[in-house]
C-alpha cells in the first residue's frame, strides 16, 4: 500500500509562544527554528506575528538571515493581518516569504468582531493576496473560528471557499479555534469539505481544551487533511495545541498509510530544551515525553518484563532516544531493585537482596524517593560494606547573604581525609557554596560535572519549616547522576545532594 506523506507545520514560536506568561528570545527562537528543522525534520514552522514588537521583527531577520543561507526560507511562515498591508511590509522586510493571514472562518466573528459584511470582506481578503503575489510572497490563508463556522454559519464558510478557489493561494488552513470540536465532527466536517475542493490543500489547526486535540487530528488525516500543526509540548493558548510527540507516535503506530518526514528519536532532546527556555515543567505523566512514562513502579511490571517483555508496549523508550527506567519505592519489589543493580553492574546474594528491598520500602513507607545513582550508599548501609564510603564530606560551611550584596560562602571539605578550606559568592547561598566546590576542585586537578537540571518539592500545604526535597542532576561526559537531599532548609537540602554527588564520582 503506497503511502501518503502529510506536512507538518510547528507553530511553537508563534501559537505556542501566547503560552500564558511565556516569551522566547531572539536567541531562543534561532535555536529552536534550527533544531525544529534540522533535528526533528520537520516540514514548516510559523516562527512570529507580525507587528508584535522590535524584539519580534530582529528575531524573525535572524531567523530568515539564517533560513537563507541555509536552504530553508520556503519553510518559515509569519502570521499576517488584514490591515491595508502594514503586515505584509513588516513581512517583506523581515526577509521572509511566506504570510499566513488571518482571516474569519465564522460569520459571527465577521459581522460582531469586525462589524462587515461578506461581499465586502471578500474583496479586502482578494486585495490582500493579490498584493502579496506582486511582491513574490505566497500566501496561505487561515479561517479563524472556521469550526464555530461549520456548526452555526455552513453556508458562509462554503462561499467563502468558493471564493478563496479563485485565489493564488497555496493553503487554506482550518483551525478549531476555541477546541469545540470533537472526532466525529472533526471527520465530518473536513470529510465534507475535502471532497468538494479536491484540488485544494486543507491544513487542520487543533486545540485541546477538552483534551482532544490528538483524536481530532487524527481524525483529520483519516479524513484526508493535507497537512496538520503541532506544538513541541502542546504549548499554546489556553489549554494549548496538538502536542507533537503524541501525534507523531500514533500517526506511526496507527495510521500505516500515512507518511511524516519527523524524526522521533529527537523528539525528546527537543522537548526537554524547549521546556527548559520556557520554564515550563513538562508533567511527569506526559506520553512519549514525560519523565516517568517509561518508568516502571510495580514489582510485577519489572518481573514482567524480565519474562518475555510482558509490560512492553509498541512505545519502546530507544524509539525516542530514551530508556526504561524502574523505581525505587515501597512497591518497587526485588525485580526493581535487581533491573537497578543490572544498570549498576552490582549483584547480590538472596539474602542480601532482601534487606536492601525491604530498605527501600521502609523508606518509601516514609515518602522518600530514592535514585539509582543512590542505590550503592543504601547497600553499604544495610550491609555494613566498605564498598562505597564516603570518601568526600562536607565538614562544616558558613553561608551569608546580606541585602544589597552577593550572597557568600566559606566551607571546610574532606577529600580522602585531607581537609580544604574554600570561599565563593555567586546569585545565591547555593550558587555561592558550588563556586567555592569549584576552586577547590579546580586548584586539586579534580573534575566536577555540570548541574543540568535542579527540582525542589515541598509537600502542598506545607508550613515554612516544612522538609524540602531537592533533586538535582548532574552529568559528566555522558553519564547523568541524580541525587536527592532532604532538609527544611532549601539550600542545605541542595548541599546534601551535592555531597552525595561528590561521593559518587569518586566512587566510579
Amino acid at each position: 500500500m503506497s503511502k501518503r506523506t502529510i506536512e507538518i507545520m510547528d507553530t511553537t514560536l508563534r501559537d505556542g509562544e501566547q503560552t500564558s506568561g511565556m516569551s522566547f528570545s531572539s536567541t531562543e527562537k534561532l535555536t529552536i527554528t534550527k533544531l525544529l528543522l534540522e533535528e526533528l525534520n520537520i516540514d514548516r514552522i510559523e516562527v512570529a506575528s507580525a507587528r508584535v514588537s522590535e524584539g519580534e521583527f530582529q528575531a524573525v531577520q535572524n531567523i530568515t538571515d539564517w533560513a537563507k543561507k541555509n536552504g530553508y526560507l520556503g519553510k518559515i511562515e509569519i502570521l499576517t493581518f488584514l490591515d491595508n498591508g502594514i503586515s505584509l511590509k513588516w513581512l517583506i522586510k523581515s526577509g521572509a516569504k511566506v504570510q499566513n493571514l488571518l482571516t474569519k472562518g465564522s460569520l459571527n466573528h465577521l459581522i460582531y468582531q469586525i462589524k462587515k459584511f461578506p461581499e465586502e470582506y471578500f474583496k479586502k481578503v482578494s486585495e490582500s493576496i493579490l498584493n502579496a503575489q506582486k511582491e513574490g510572497i505566497i500566501t496561505n490563508v487561515y479561517l479563524e473560528d472556521w469550526s464555530n463556522g461549520m456548526r452555526n454559519s455552513k453556508e458562509y464558510v462554503y462561499n467563502y471557499l468558493n471564493f478563496l478557489n479563485t485565489l493564488p493561494i497555496k493553503r487554506i488552513i482550518l483551525p478549531d479555534t476555541l477546541g469545540i470540536l470533537n472526532p466525529k465532527e472533526t471527520f465530518t466536517f473536513l470529510s465534507d469539505i475535502i471532497k468538494r475542493y479536491p484540488k485544494i490543500h486543507f491544513d487542520f489547526h487543533a486545540h485541546n481544551d477538552y483534551d482532544l486535540s490528538v483524536s481530532n487530528v487524527i481524525e483529520s488525516l483519516n479524513a484526508g487533511c493535507h497537512g496538520i500543526h503541532l506544538t513541541v509540548n502542546g504549548m499554546g493558548e489556553r489549554a494549548g495545541n496538538a502536542p507533537m510527540a503524541s501525534v507523531a507516535a500514533v500517526i506511526k503506530d496507527f495510521l500505516p498509510n500515512i507518511h511524516i518526514n519527523l524524526k522521533e528519536e529527537s523528539l525528546y532532546k527537543v522537548s526537554k530544551l524547549v521546556s527548559t527556555f520556557t520554564g515550563f515543567r513538562i508533567p511527569a505523566n506526559k506520553p512519549i515525553v514525560g519523565e516517568n512514562v517509561f518508568t516502571q513502579t510495580a514489582g510485577i511490571h519489572a518481573d514482567g518484563d524480565s519474562k518475555k517483555n510482558l509490560y512492553f508496549n509498541d512505545l519502546l523508550p530507544e524509539r525516542f532516544g530514551r530508556k526504561r527506567k524502574y523505581a525505587l519505592g515501597k512497591t518497587s519489589g526485588k525485580a526493581n531493585v535487581i533491573k537497578n543493580l543490572q544498570e549498576l553492574g552490582l549483584t547480590l546474594n538472596k539474602e542480601d537482596l532482601k534487606k536492601v528491598t525491604n530498605r527501600i520500602i521502609e523508606l518509601g513507607d516514609n515518602k522518600e524517593k530514592v535514585t539509582v545513582d543512590e542505590l550503592p550508599y543504601i547497600i553499604s548501609d544495610v550491609l555494613n560494606s566498605s564498598n562505597f564510603k564516603n570518601n568526600i564530606k562536607i565538614k562544616t560551611y558558613e553561608l551569608k547573604h546580606t541585602k544589597g550584596l552577593y550572597p557568600s560562602a566559606e566551607l571546610k571539605i574532606e577529600i580522602y581525609g585531607k581537609v580544604f578550606k574554600g570561599k565563593g559568592s555567586g546569585h545565591g547561598q547555593f550558587d555561592a557554596f558550588m563556586n567555592a566546590i569549584k576552586k577547590i576542585y579546580k586548584n586539586n586537578q579534580l573534575t566536577l560535572p555540570s548541574l543540568i537540571d535542579y527540582t525542589v518539592t515541598i509537600p502542598p500545604g506545607s508550613n515554612s519549616d516544612a522538609l524540602c526535597e531537592t533533586f538535582i542532576t548532574w552529568k559528566l561526559d555522558s553519564k547523568e547522576v541524580i541525587t536527592r537531599g532532604l532538609d527544611s532548609d532549601q539550600t542545605i537540602s541542595a548541599i546534601k545532594a551535592t555531597e552525595k554527588m561528590l561521593n559518587i564520582i569518586s566512587n566510579k
